[in-house]
């Protein structure tokens, strides 16, 4: 008897069985079109030297901006991606406060961090080197992200076409003057941002 109800509830539950179509990786599949950024799962880490004796690592949460892609042309995809300054986090409150303080990142002058796609040219099948402008701190500059396709596919949790990306790069914070305790508190950032676009 309870191996019939047993079977029963998994034959009228078909996503227990993990029947849901899973993200395709393959680029090709990938559709074109006009995208928005969804805030809830796109996250920027970034990370830097405490002392040399440690990693310190801090994200951002809350980004909005859109993405135009044309698979078939890469060159023609662009994207912008702003962050909330005050969305700051490292787990420690206090340092959150004072890196959204003056004496950092001063985020009630510079509310936004945003970076400009520009130039996109694919190194591989699945990945891209996009050249664009970051604007932090006040300051507008090139900077360069190395970009990963994901994966994309419909979202069975919100039924939104979803395609996902992650980008890499390096920056100095002085040349956005943003130099309080170099050298004791590295000059290089290391950035990483996990990005999801959905299909209005």
């Amino acid at each position: 008897m309870k191996t019939a109800i047993l079977a029963a509830v998994l034959l009228a539950a078909p996503g227990f069985l993990g029947a849901e179509t899973p993200p395709n990786p393959n680029p090709d599949a990938l559709r074109g079109g006009t995208f928005q950024v969804e805030p809830t799962h796109t996250r920027i880490l970034f990370a830097v030297s405490h002392m040399g004796f440690t990693t310190w690592y801090g994200d951002f949460t809350g980004a909005s901006g859109s993405l135009i892609l044309d698979p078939k042309n890469l060159g023609a995809t662009r994207f912008d991606i702003k962050i909330p300054v005050a969305s700051v986090s490292t787990t420690n409150a206090t340092l959150d406060g004072e890196l959204k303080g003056p004496k950092w990142f001063d985020a009630a002058k510079y509310p936004v961090i945003e970076f400009k796609s520009g130039t996109v040219i694919r190194t591989g099948a699945r990945t891209a080197r996009v050249t664009g402008e970051l604007t932090f701190h006040g300051v507008t500059r090139p900077e360069t992200l190395n970009v990963t396709f994901n994966a994309a596919g419909n979202n069975e949790l919100t039924n939104q076409y979803t395609a996902g990306f992650n980008a890499t790069g390096t920056l100095k914070r002085s040349d956005f003057n943003q130099s309080t305790y170099i050298p004791l508190i590295g000059d290089e950032v290391a950035l990483t941002i996990s990005a999801a676009f959905v299909k209005p």
